[in-house]
């Protein structure tokens, strides 16, 4: 099993001040459409190109539309590089956005 966390519980350590790095992998254009404020884009096709981006030291949220490309990108991530501070939000931007923040676009 993948660690995940709730869109409830990413609110709280946001809201807390927790120094958490949030990476989106969906495509720009749904990054452009909505995001999670604080986000940094690395679309899931070129991560692993861009893996360097990555802090391996700071907790890492990973994030997609519904949570399943994430789910993808945190198992690369601690199979081909060892990384072990990744989490993945559990039901992507869309739970966000119905269950915390309703400013985010839904799509």
């Amino acid at each position: 099993m993948l660690p995940e966390l709730t869109p409830e519980d990413l609110h709280a350590r946001l809201q807390r001040g927790d120094d958490l790095q949030l990476i989106d992998v969906r495509q720009p254009e749904e990054y452009a459409y909505c995001r999670i404020a604080g986000s940094h884009l690395i679309p899931l096709g070129e991560l692993a190109s861009r893996v360097e981006e990555i802090d391996p030291d700071r907790p890492t949220v990973l994030i997609c539309h519904h949570g399943v490309r994430s789910m993808q990108a945190l198992a690369y991530l601690q199979h081909r590089h060892e990384m072990t501070n990744l989490l993945n939000l559990r039901g992507g931007i869309h739970a966000w956005s119905t269950r915390v923040d309703p400013s985010v676009a839904v799509y």
